[in-house]
């Protein structure tokens, strides 16, 4: 029998699981993937789970295979922050949900574990680009600046890594990285002791946000804007981490960056107003592959054709 550990490709994934592993080793098999593969759990072997973690992905979109966990009375420990739908009642499912646009799975994680490993809670909280959050749970482990500064830079350098239509387009897959960072107590020590790999992590991120400032809107007003990007390996992998130095810089505007896929049709990043966190998720899911949280979702598809739709919604949504 195998225990399994699902958990999305990003920031947040990845430093939930640190946590909960730092916490309570266990022996499992990794199921991650690039940030915007989320239907993970069908990935689960039924017959042979013993017990699943799943960690940062909507249960909403993985509601059968969870299902089907369930029926089979496999344990099933479920923490997550996206949009979940009605939540199977069961005495086998331990679900740790929260939508709250200001809170993340390593948040969660964090409230689960009391507090054990906080710093790895707050490099999650920074790659899921909430700042304040992040900030709140810093001050109760009374980091200097520069600690602080490191935390905000691994934490956005390791949600970069998760962007990419394939695997083959980011510099770690994600089970690596996770692998590589979850030998520390101390997002520091990992910095400090795996150098080469940081530097990878944030020479990558530099050269594709260069690129990516380049750019000027493709349509906005004063409530939103929209940017495309190209078909390119440094466009998927910089998207999300784009959406978010553009919040930051305009939080009062509400952001969409698109780019251009391969076989036609477009990758939708969507971000709220930093000032006014609602409905992205809201507003994603009106069109086909569409999904995530309050502050910050996506469309995995976007056809041309839908465009002038998507930006009419994405401006009355923000309006």
């Amino acid at each position: 029998m195998t225990a399994y550990d699902v958990f999305n490709g990003d920031a947040d994934g990845i430093c939930a699981l640190i946590q909960l592993r730092r916490a309570e080793p266990l022996k499992s098999e990794l199921v991650t993937g690039v940030k915007r593969d989320i239907s993970l759990l069908q990935r689960v072997d039924v017959d042979a789970a013993e017990r699943v973690t799943v960690l940062d992905v909507s249960l909403d979109k993985n509601r059968e295979p969870l299902q089907q966990l369930l029926s089979a009375k496999v344990p099933v420990f479920y923490c997550d922050h996206h949009f979940a739908g009605d939540i199977p009642p069961s005495e086998h499912l331990d679900a740790r949900i929260n939508t709250a646009p200001d809170v993340c799975t390593s948040l969660l994680v964090n409230g689960y574990l009391n507090g054990a490993y906080a710093s790895w809670g707050v490099v999650g909280a920074f790659g899921d680009n909430l700042d304040d959050s992040a900030r709140a749970l810093a001050r109760t482990l009374d980091l200097d600046e520069a600690t602080l500064d490191l935390y905000r830079r691994l934490g956005t350098c390791v949600n970069y890594n998760g962007y990419g239509a394939a695997l083959e387009d980011l510099h770690f897959h994600p089970g690596e990285l996770y692998q590589l960072m979850s030998g520390y107590d101390r997002p520091e020590d990992f910095v400090a002791e795996a150098a080469t790999s940081f530097e990878r992590l944030a020479d990558g991120y530099e050269s594709d946000m260069a690129s990516a400032q380049a750019l000027q809107p493709e349509w906005s007003s004063p409530n939103s804007a929209v940017f495309i990007l190209p078909e390119a390996a440094w466009a998927r992998r910089v998207s999300g981490v784009y959406g978010n130095s553009l919040a930051n810089a305009a939080p009062s505007r509400a952001h969409a960056v698109l780019t251009h896929k391969r076989g036609g049709g477009f990758l939708v990043s969507v971000r709220a107003p930093l000032n006014d966190k609602r409905d992205a998720d809201t507003l994603c899911r009106q069109f086909d592959t569409g999904g995530g949280r309050a502050a910050a979702a996506g469309i995995n598809q976007l056809p041309e054709a839908d465009l002038p739709r998507f930006i009419e919604a994405l401006d009355a949504t923000y309006a």
